[in-house]
């Protein structure tokens, strides 16, 4: 465990973003793994079939992370106010609001799954493997969500290690089974969807048993089980925004990729195999995000006000020094690393994939920023500017995608994203400013604490 209210703001930041970049890692090696394995031993039309297919598993593996996370964020504050109690109550309240969520999110998919896939515009010729993949999918959400609960627990306390340790422990059985169901079972693009579910379903099996040995903070009591509609409301008043926001994010892809899909099989499998080295990329922006929300909840919680305002300005330094390094290593070397998706005979999905990278590239600063001021106001409890904040990325790459694509063809559809960051960013760090000078003039009114330790 960590206690972030006190030391030095930047170095619990970095000491708590490394296991997460890691993890990360090993999270895009994770559907990298897929993405690889499907390419070279299955074919280029399976590998179009999981990259159609991408979006909807982004929706559910995000929206699952946004709610696990909002629930999390008040075991955080629990855990920075030094209230046990409250904290052991907050396992029990998110362990039951998840069960709920995860049986609604299930029989949605699996009733829409044919229509959403007519509207995302998915080739005829690619249609039924994406079904098949996507059907199985949805039968592993429970595990999705309960992992992700799981090791939102444990970072809630501090520990960004544990929960490394049993995703690149899922990674490496992704990949196993992965092999054994497509290469020695032969059940094509089936074996990678049952691959990802059965790895899952493992290591959440581990996890909640290291939690029951190792963390007897998190154990409830029986009395904790005892529900409080109040105390649900702060739950789901941080859970369900960051739910919706996260299922915005997604939804945006997902127009996104319902427009390539109009470009044929080669522009589909170079999309997706572009997006995949930009996320990959991009990840150790995404971990400081994250960090920043476990060190905002429990600096909120402790009503450290000038440690939070301290930290994600270092961070914010940090995050533009790293935009200009990632967008150099993409411009020279995404390349070569597309072309481990692909082999090196397919050259014009090499071309299609390189022509977005080299324009996304420009604006990484913006992305990074929107990780660091998202993330802080969710650690402070407030959902709504960055749904908001979603839902203008959202507008911005549906116009993008729609009307730059219509008018310009493949090199419009690359700006969406560049151009959604942009607004995205503005949004959520005024929303941050004002926030922060919103929160330091209430608790000065209220004569609380803004000693910094």
């Amino acid at each position: 465990m960590q206690d972030m209210t006190s030391g030095t703001p930047l170095k619990l930041i970095i000491k708590f973003s490394i296991p997460l970049l890691i993890g990360n890692l090993f999270q895009q090696l994770y559907s990298i793994s897929d993405i690889i394995i499907v390419g070279r031993l299955i074919g280029i039309k399976a590998l179009a079939a999981v990259g159609v297919s991408t979006p909807l598993f982004f929706m559910l593996v995000m929206v699952s992370i946004g709610f696990t996370n909002g629930l999390t964020v008040i075991t955080a504050q629990r855990f920075g106010a030094h209230d046990y109690r409250g904290l052991r109550r907050s396992v029990t309240t998110a362990t039951i609001l998840s069960t709920i969520f995860t049986l609604t999110a299930t029989f949605i998919m699996l009733i829409f799954l044919n229509s959403l896939f007519k509207l995302m515009n998915v080739p005829d010729e690619i249609m039924e493997d994406a079904q098949n993949f996507m059907r199985i999918i949805a039968y592993g959400v429970i595990i999705i969500i309960f992992f992700n609960l799981l090791s939102g627990f444990m970072r809630a306390l501090g520990d960004s290690k544990t929960p490394l340790y049993f995703l690149i422990f899922t990674t490496l059985l992704n990949i196993i089974f992965n092999v054994i169901f497509i290469y020695y079972f032969k059940l094509g693009i089936k074996g990678s969807a049952l691959g990802t579910v059965c790895a899952m379903s493992v290591s959440a099996i581990c996890c909640l048993v290291y939690i029951g040995l190792k963390y007897p903070l998190l154990h409830p009591r029986k009395q904790d089980w005892k529900l409080n509609w109040n105390f649900c409301k702060q739950h789901l008043i941080v859970a369900l925004p960051m739910a919706i926001q996260f299922s915005i994010i997604a939804l945006s892809t997902t127009i996104t990729q319902s427009v390539c899909n109009t470009f044929g099989a080669d522009t589909i499998a170079a999309f997706i195999s572009a997006l995949r080295v930009e996320q990959l990329a991009t990840q150790p922006m995404v971990s400081f995000g994250v960090a920043m929300a476990t060190y905002v909840a429990q600096n909120y919680g402790a009503k450290l006000i000038g440690r939070i305002r301290r930290g994600v300005f270092q961070c914010s330094m940090i995050s533009l020094s790293l935009s200009i390094l990632l967008a150099l290593i993409m411009y020279f070397f995404g390349t070569n690393i597309i072309a481990i998706f692909v082999s090196e005979d397919h050259h014009k999905v090499i071309d299609i994939a390189k022509t977005y990278l080299h324009i996304s590239i420009l604006f990484y600063f913006f992305l990074g920023q929107i990780f660091i001021f998202r993330n802080s106001l969710q650690g402070m409890g407030q959902a709504v500017i960055p749904m908001i904040s979603s839902m203008v990325e959202l507008s911005l790459r549906i116009f993008a995608a729609v009307y730059l694509a219509a008018k310009f063809g493949y090199i419009g559809l690359c700006y969406a994203s560049p151009i959604a960051w942009i607004g995205g960013a503005i949004v959520v760090s005024l929303g941050y400013y004002y926030n922060i000078r919103r929160i330091k003039s209430l608790y000065q009114h209220n004569r609380l604490s803004l000693t910094q330790k």
